[in-house]
């Protein structure tokens, strides 16, 4: 007999494609025919059709245009089991935990229901459905079949296209954004489906997450919420609520019973009456054993178990992992800037947050490993990454991420699923699911500890007031943004912030991605934009590159930077394996660029660097461009703590292999800014500045005590006739950045500015001071001595962007991409592959008419 409480997963599905309207289910329950393959589950339909070789990868080359007729079928999904052994009254759910996205689905012949939302599971109580053999049917309707643009969604379509002096694409998101995306706005399916600038048009179908029976006996737990209400100033005792809900549906005077047991294995325990549905109780816990973020502590996990009882015994349980601590959202005044801060405290830290927006580790969104999950937050600690930002036009992660984001000490700032659009909350049947959808969510993700911000959704306040000049309530997804969401987190979270948006600010509706108020998205830099009342900088520019320089970051002076990026390629090994033989701008390499136009990178490159004309010499320039704009911003706004308090770059990884703003590639090699961020995001950063002629030294302290410490200095010309060193002494107080050192900044490409740490508190950090094109640097050298887990780099010469390439992926290195000057040795350790075969070049910062860099 199978124990009440529990669940039976359900394996081995099928799948065949059909013309739309030519399955029957009562065929198909018994039809056999080689026309059936093995489906991937979880998964989806192009991930089953790779592995069967019924199609060719459709991130290969031009490949992702032969795979348009996927979305055009139905698709049928089936399996076939046993009935489970039960006791009398036990109650059998079947639960798809998601289903992507128009779906019917029947059980034995008999039609169960239809469910259209990615984003929460589809449930149907099958305890008198059951024979002793089942056959289950699934049917994937194509996703947007009979769906029109929503009238008010139109509206504003046309009018932003007007305004932007683009009518012609009235069709269009009216943000140059698939044509499809309006007409997708009633179905709650990820947005990024239907092709993104970053990604390709190829909408996900099928079962991407598990398919189980869940069977209980006269009441389950519905949900649980467990939370630190009180956390003393010096961290000396905590109060830890435990809400337990339940659906009683077979039994009386049932209780609860919360064993929470700490790291170091204290017990807590407590037990409380089911009373209307729920059950709670207090846990005080003295010297609580906090989670940090991992820069600033342990990541404590506890394990909690929950039993629900009655007379009988226990009818359910649950087990979890939970972090205890305390994140805030301080909105205080800025008493010097004016406006009000845009600050997280954890445990009452205050934080500068640094960090990255997370896409989708895949288009196939069902079949991302844990794995991959795992090795992707991991990445983002090694790269003193503190918070992911999983952006709205994506999906709520699976389990898997956020489990590695509370064991390795990243905080989640969450959007809900809306992005880039308008949304029809005027219809009652749409509002409906996505309260559905919410309400879910929120109850699943509300106990993970790295969860930080609850965001309405991305970009849609500051695009509906570029339209229309307000953001007044209507049918454009008011409601949904500043009632429905906040109440539902309020009412089933209550302790982690909610914010309406990304970008948003509060106030006159101008201060919406303005610079006093909540967080701002700069993409006036890489667009090369000057909007009034929305954007920093100077009204023109002499080139069209000048507007798209990075230094206009210097410009701005929001609250916290909540997206900013610029493009560059993936590694040379990346684009052989996904592009083989592809050239700079050729239709293979323009097509796996979805930015327009095409050229937009080249702009910049031809203030910066000059234009590449081979194809290694686009990877390098565009990655050195990429990481010194990267450390430049966030480097400007961790001077500016606390007046800014965070910076996530857009974006932390890619959804295939593209061209694209991303720190590592589709499959998980870092890009040079990467490494460079890494370094500008050490707990503890030193960063030059030139202003008004001077050269000025800051040290920023982002750990939770006061630093003091040594710091040497030289001011030095490249090819080496002159090297000025001095060692400082500094104080600096937590969770600040302090200005320590001026002197007349050099005015050529000549010179350089370096400051490293004597006892290695924090990364070297340099300043040039010309163009990366217009560097003196000379004639310089790097000797390689090579074991198989180390690479030891000595310079002869000054050499810039030193990197080591990534052939495969996997590879771990402790640094990469740094500059290096004469007579200067780096050890390296290497794992993942044998350091001794890597290549390693200096490159030349400047294009050279197809001449590759130096090594």
């Amino acid at each position: 007999m199978t124990a009440p409480g529990s669940t039976i997963e359900l394996p081995d599905f099928e799948l065949v494609g059909l013309l739309p309207g030519e399955g029957d289910p009562a065929v198909l329950a018994d039809h056999e025919s080689g026309e059936w393959c093995r489906a991937v589950v979880p998964g989806g339909v192009h991930e089953s059709l790779i592995e069967e070789g019924r199609i060719d990868h459709p991130f290969f080359g031009a490949d992702e245009r032969k795979d348009a007729w996927i979305d055009e079928r139905e698709w049928w999904y089936r399996t076939r089991f046993p009935r489970p052994v039960t006791a009398p009254g036990q109650r059998t759910t079947l639960v798809f935990d998601g289903l992507d996205t128009v779906a019917e689905i029947w059980l034995n012949g008999r039609r169960l229901g239809r469910h259209s939302n990615q984003f929460r599971p589809a449930e149907f109580d099958v305890s008198d459905e059951l024979a002793d053999a089942n056959v289950l049917l699934v049917r994937f309707s194509p996703p947007l079949a009979g769906r029109e643009i929503p009238p008010s969604v139109q509206r504003t379509i046309t009018r932003i296209s007007e305004v932007m002096g683009r009518p012609e694409a009235a069709t269009e998101s009216g943000v140059g954004l698939s044509g499809l995306l309006p007409r997708a706005t009633s179905l709650r399916k990820a947005s990024f489906s239907w092709g993104w600038d970053f990604g390709p048009k190829l909408p996900s179908i099928g079962i991407w997450r598990g398919v189980r029976l869940r069977l209980e006996r006269g009441a389950a737990i519905t949900g649980h919420h467990v939370g630190v209400t009180a956390l003393a100033a010096d961290h000396s005792s905590a109060t830890v609520a435990v809400r337990v809900d339940v659906d009683a549906f077979d039994a009386t005077r049932c209780s609860v019973r919360v064993v929470l047991v700490s790291p170091s294995g204290r017990r807590f325990e407590a037990t409380a009456p089911v009373r209307e549905r729920s059950a709670g109780v207090e846990l005080r816990i003295d010297d609580p054993e906090l989670w940090w973020t991992h820069d600033l502590g342990q990541q404590n996990l506890h394990d909690v178990r929950i039993e629900l009882s009655d007379a009988t015994g226990v009818l359910d349980g649950v087990d979890d992992t939970v972090g205890l601590r305390t994140i805030v959202l301080d909105r205080q005044e800025d008493d010097v800037e004016g406006g009000r801060l845009f600050r997280f405290v954890l445990n009452g830290e205050p934080l500068f947050v640094r960090g990255a927006a997370w896409l989708p580790a895949s288009v196939f969104v069902g079949s991302v490993s844990a794995e991959t999950h795992r090795d992707r937050v991991l990445r983002a600690r090694e790269g003193n990454l503190t918070m992911l930002r999983v952006w709205g036009g994506g999906v709520y992660e699976h389990d898997s991420f956020y489990a590695a984001c509370d064991e390795l000490g990243v905080l989640v700032w969450q959007d809900f699923m809306f992005a880039c659009t308008d949304y029809p909350s005027g219809s009652a049947r749409f509002v409906s699911e996505v309260r559905a959808e919410a309400e879910y969510q929120v109850s699943r993700l509300r106990n993970r500890a790295c969860l930080a911000l609850w965001a309405g959704n991305n970009e849609i306040e500051v695009l509906h007031l570029i339209a229309w000049g307000e953001v007044e309530p209507g049918d454009w997804g008011w409601s949904i943004f500043h009632e429905l969401l906040p109440q539902t987190v309020a009412e089933l979270d209550g302790l982690v912030p909610y914010w309406p948006g990304s970008p948003w600010g509060e106030g006159d509706a101008l201060g919406i991605n303005g610079e006093s108020d909540g967080d701002r998205h700069d993409w006036e830099v890489w667009h090369g934009l000057t909007i009034p009342g929305l954007s920093t900088g100077e009204p023109s520019y002499p080139t069209v590159g000048d507007s798209r320089h990075y230094r206009r970051y210097a410009d701005d002076s929001g609250k916290f930077i909540s997206e900013f990026g610029i493009h560059a390629s993936p590694e040379l090994a990346t684009l052989e394996r996904w592009m083989p033989g592809v050239e700079i701008h050729d239709e293979v390499f323009d097509l796996h660029n979805k930015d327009n136009p095409k050229n937009k990178g080249d702009e910049l490159l031809s203030v910066t660097t000059g234009i590449p004309t081979t194809l290694r010499e686009y990877i390098d320039l565009t990655q050195a461009v990429q990481a010194e704009g990267m450390s430049f911003a966030v480097e400007h706004f961790r001077r500016r703590q606390p007046h800014t308090s965070g910076a996530l770059v857009w974006q932390f990884n890619d959804v295939w292999p593209g061209l694209t703003w991303s720190l590592i590639d589709v499959d998980g090699v870092p890009k040079s800014a990467y490494y460079a961020l890494a370094r500008a995001s050490a707990p503890v950063a030193a960063s030059f500045r030139v202003a008004d002629g001077q050269l000025e030294l800051w040290l920023a302290n982002n750990t939770r005590e006061e630093i003091e410490t040594e710091l040497d200095i030289e001011v030095g010309r490249f090819d080496g006739a002159e090297r000025k060193t001095e060692r400082i002494a500094a104080r600096v107080r937590a969770a600040s950045s302090a200005m320590l050192w001026s002197t007349t900044a050099p005015d050529d490409g000549a010179h350089y500015a370096w400051v490293s740490s004597p006892d290695g508190l924090f990364p070297d950090a340099r300043k040039h001071f010309a163009e990366l094109g217009e560097l003196a640097l000379g004639d310089s050298e790097v000797i390689v001595e090579a074991t198989a887990s180390e690479l030891t780099i000595i310079s002869v010469g000054y050499s810039y962007s030193v990197r080591i390439e990534q052939p495969v992926p996997g590879i771990r290195l402790s640094d990469n991409c740094f500059d290096l000057r004469d007579g200067d040795r780096r050890t390296i350790t290497v794992s993942g592959v044998d350091a001794s075969t890597l290549r390693v070049t200096a490159t030349r910062p400047r294009a050279s008419a197809g001449e590759e860099a130096l090594s």
